[in-house]
């Protein structure tokens, strides 16, 4: 069991999370063997998923501390504390929420709020979020994300939505913090076919261009 700092390095070291609605524990636990085999190792599994909190308790009680966990389309503080007691290390909303915030906190959990406005952009990150999503993101692309770190320099930043092989290189450039893909990770025909090699590449091609992005960056 990690804790907010300890779970931020390895969100940030990551430099992606895969969002996934499994419909079920063994399906989860299919796609996230899948990712990790390709070097992505955090995992938000939204709220939509049936049965949510048991799918998350039973793939943390298999994978342990070898992929991190988290849950996604939290919508309020009380399904925040049920995730987290289900053994999710972090917490994302689609909107903006302060309790939810206050609540993540509370059991030193990271929280990743969902904001669109550069206004909600920085409440978010005064009330406390650790990471701020940005969603939907291919409603703003990644020029947004540059004019509004000019004033905002200290917000990390995650996008959502829009996210793909095409477009992860350009997000980052443009100073986000890491990422989030659901649908352009992880392929649902190639999951219902049972093609879990097609994920695993993806998610390696994910892996080799963020990787290649930072060293370019830090080259200068």
């Amino acid at each position: 069991m990690a804790d907010r700092i300890q779970t931020l390095d390895r969100f940030l070291k990551t430099g992606i999370a895969a969002v996934i609605r499994a419909k079920s524990s063994d399906h989860l636990m299919h796609v996230a063997e899948a990712i990790k085999e390709g070097g992505v190792d955090v995992i938000e599994v939204t709220m939509t998923t049936p049965n949510a909190l048991a799918v998350i308790e039973e793939t943390v009680s298999k994978f342990g501390d070898d992929v991190l966990i988290g849950v996604g389309t939290v919508l309020d503080p009380e399904t925040c504390r049920m995730a987290i007691l289900a053994g999710a290390e972090f917490v994302v909303g689609p909107c903006l929420n302060r309790e939810m915030i206050e609540m993540a906190h509370r059991y030193d959990k990271l929280v990743m709020p969902g904001t669109f406005t550069p206004t909600e952009i920085l409440q978010a990150w005064e009330w406390g979020g650790d990471l701020i999503k940005v969603f939907p993101a291919d409603v703003l692309g990644p020029r947004f994300f540059k004019d509004v770190l000019g004033p905002l320099p200290q917000v990390r930043m995650v996008p959502t939505g829009g996210v793909d092989l095409d477009t992860a290189a350009d997000f980052l450039k443009a100073g986000c913090a890491a990422l989030c893909a659901g649908g352009s990770l992880i392929d649902k025909n190639a999951v219902a076919e049972g093609r879990f090699d097609v994920v695993t590449e993806t998610a390696r091609r994910f892996r080799e261009i963020i990787d290649a992005t930072r060293e370019e960056m830090a080259a200068g």
